[in-house]
């Protein structure tokens, strides 16, 4: 059990609300501007969390440094409960913007399915292809759904 005080001081049982929010405030602060992001599993963790339950989905970009450190995370596109269209042109504009010299993309499955699909793995591969033009790292492509999350990379899809 977890307790918190009150306005009072007295302590009381955390709600299930408040647990909620405490683990995503616990969970933003580790990605910040200049972290190194090598471990998988904090990415999976945050992004288990914070877009485990969307009911609709996004693209999101991890932008990185050289040495693969945190430059910003954007929600570059807003799709429906089915789907995101997503622009390699304006994938390329931002990250030239950012000087950015890796990223990692994610997105959620509304549906609870954390499986690629095949439009997952086309844009990947025109991603790759468009950034490898600029020398440009595409590092995963993490597909968030529910408590899981499913990288291309680790699937061998990339």
């Amino acid at each position: 059990m977890l307790y918190v005080a009150d306005s009072d001081g007295c302590y009381q049982q955390a709600s299930q609300e408040i647990i909620i929010q405490c683990a995503r405030q616990l969970l933003n602060r580790p990605l910040r501007r200049g972290m190194a992001l090598s471990d998988p599993r904090q990415v999976y963790d945050y992004l288990s969390l914070r877009y485990g339950a969307f009911e609709y989905e996004f693209f999101g970009v991890f932008l990185l440094d050289v040495r693969y450190r945190l430059i910003e995370f954007i929600e570059l596109f807003r799709g429906t409960i089915d789907g995101v269209t997503v622009h390699p042109r304006e994938v390329m504009k931002l990250v030239l913007e950012k000087n950015a010299a890796a990223v990692i993309f994610c997105h959620p499955h509304p549906s609870g399915v954390a499986e690629a699909s095949l439009a997952d793995e086309h844009i990947t591969r025109r991603l790759i292809s468009a950034l490898s033009l600029i020398d440009v790292k595409v590092l995963d492509h993490l597909i968030i759904a529910g408590g899981q999350v499913s990288s291309l990379s680790e699937q061998g899809l990339m």
